[in-house]
């Protein structure tokens, strides 16, 4: 079976061609988990499986995360597919990818520089009660890749033991139906600010979320916090960029601009999958 291991701003993935394995949801289910163990295999936050186009796009996108249930898109993941899709022929400079979520378009600006149109807010709360306080809550795409987002001041200065369980507290508050990743933000200034995401499937912070920058440069955009434009977002792993175009007190463009670097290619031998 063979795979590539990609990266977007230290959010890493496995990539397969599904459309010669031909796995079905289960399988790939079991494939996600077992790959995505760390120093037991490939290690890495989710899998990526291409498939043929069913929906007007150049191809198809299915998403696990770590522990194997299904993620509706993923922003980091999208530009590294769209790397994926060109260098593999898929899709030339500008290229179409179907998602759960919905139909993402992703532009390549040089060879490891990406740019993805990220799913609109199905759902942006600014005042969503939660045991830690009122917290922003944001869902891009439909059905949604659901987000918490809550100001911690002083961010940078907590470190992450300090920071779980807030995070993993925030991630399973009853606020949010189908749970969310945690966004913890702060400021460091106009329009820059720092993030730590605890993402669902993971269950532990990882280096960076694109959705959760994309859905945190919209709320900041909508509650006037950040003016509209492009908004730096720092992740441990990166620098990502969010230009958000925001009409009326609605958000109807957010473009993802960052890395996405290819790790390695190979086979994969001896796992029960």
């Amino acid at each position: 079976m063979e795979f590539w291991k990609m990266t977007g701003a230290g959010n890493d993935f496995i990539i397969l061609d599904n459309r010669s394995l031909w796995a079905d949801s289960e399988r790939l289910s079991r494939i996600a988990k077992a790959l995505c163990r760390r120093r037991l295999s490939v290690g890495a936050d989710g899998l990526m499986a291409v498939e043929p186009a069913r929906a007007g796009g150049d191809y198809q996108m299915r998403f696990y995360n770590a522990d194997g249930s299904v993620g509706e898109m993923c922003g980091n993941g999208a530009r590294c597919i769209c790397r994926y899709g060109y260098e593999m022929g898929l899709a030339g400079q500008t290229q179409k990818v179907e998602t759960t979520a919905g139909l993402v378009t992703g532009t390549r600006l040089d060879r490891e520089t990406y740019q993805v149109h990220l799913n609109l807010p199905s759902v942006l709360d600014p005042r969503r009660p939660t045991a830690l306080g009122l917290t922003g809550y944001a869902e891009l795409g439909n059905p949604g890749v659901p987000h918490g987002l809550l100001h911690v001041p002083g961010l940078q200065d907590k470190t992450m033991e300090e920071l779980r369980p807030m995070g993993r507290a925030l991630r399973y508050d009853s606020a949010y139906p189908k749970g969310a990743n945690a966004n913890l933000y702060d400021f460091l200034g106009p329009n820059h600010v720092v993030v730590r995401t605890f993402e669902r499937g993971v269950e532990d912070f990882t280096l960076a979320c694109g959705t959760g920058t994309g859905s945190l440069a919209a709320y900041l955009t909508v509650t006037g916090q950040v003016s509209p434009g492009p908004v730096l977002v720092e992740n441990p792993g990166g620098t990502l960029q969010v230009d958000v175009t925001c009409e009326e007190g609605r958000i109807t463009q957010l473009l993802l601009t960052g890395p996405a670097t290819v790790v390695c290619r190979g086979t994969i031998e001896e796992l029960p999958l």
